[in-house]
């Protein structure tokens, strides 16, 4: 069992950066692959990025590519996406998830992923 609370989100301007954070409670956080998901009004949970246990490797959905990065700091059980040029497309509540996965890469689908966060709010404005 594993417990994540976000934390960071906020209102900011379209092309403003803003970084989100994720807590994680327990002391395994290293053995799993940690995602990043976004959900808007009326629409599906979305993937975002994800990246493995060791923090080696990431990954990201197009649509954020070149202007998002995940990083973690295992030691603080913490993991972070740095979201830069934003647009007011980009606003959405932020998940972050817990996949505990004999694959050495991380997936896409949220169905995949063992443990979720409460969510952050992200509103950028035009």
């Amino acid at each position: 069992q594993v417990q994540l609370v976000e934390s960071g989100g906020g209102l900011v301007q379209a092309g403003d950066s803003l970084r989100v954070s994720c807590a994680a409670s327990g002391r395994t956080f290293s053995r799993y692959h940690m995602g990043w998901f976004r959900q808007a009004p009326g629409k599906e949970r979305e993937f975002v990025g994800a990246i493995t246990r060791s923090g080696g490797t990431s990954y990201y959905a197009d649509s954020v590519k070149g202007r998002f990065t995940i990083s973690r700091d295992n030691a603080k059980n913490t993991v972070y996406l740095l979201m830069n040029s934003l647009k007011p497309e980009d606003t959405a509540i932020y998940y972050c998830a817990a996949d505990y996965n004999i694959a050495p890469v991380p997936g896409s689908d949220p169905k995949k992923y063992d443990y979720w966060g409460q969510g952050t709010q992200v509103t950028v404005s035009s």
